[in-house]
């Protein structure tokens, strides 16, 4: 199983485009500047919903540039992993709905 690693921002100026993954990577390109000239904007994308269907096919699909995480569910794990997803990927909203009411610990008066 694979998972396809998106980027948690874009780093625009002009006409210049950049992805980073994560926060260090954002830091690391805000402080080698960009070449191009003009305001520097970044926006950050809060899931793959957000993203426009260029940048995620840039970014996500094209298998020249993506980046994927290899998962490996030990076979022991397997019924529960797939129940899990079926849960949570499934065609049943309420599915979801429980998962997330029943493990939203962290959160107080949580509004649903």
């Amino acid at each position: 199983l694979y998972l396809a690693c998106p980027p948690l921002y874009r780093i625009t100026q002009g006409q210049s485009r950049v992805y980073a993954l994560d926060d260090e990577e954002k830091e690391e390109i805000l402080a080698n500047g960009m070449s191009a000239k003009g305001k520097v904007e970044v926006s950050r994308f809060k899931g793959l919903g957000e993203m426009d269907a260029k940048d995620l096919k840039r970014t996500t699909m094209d298998p020249s540039s993506r980046s994927l995480l290899r998962i490996t569910v030990e076979e022991s794990e397997r019924v529960d992993t797939e129940s899990l997803l079926t849960q949570l990927m499934g065609r049943r909203p309420e599915a979801r709905f429980k998962f997330i009411t029943d493990n939203a610990e962290f959160a107080d008066n949580l509004d649903v």
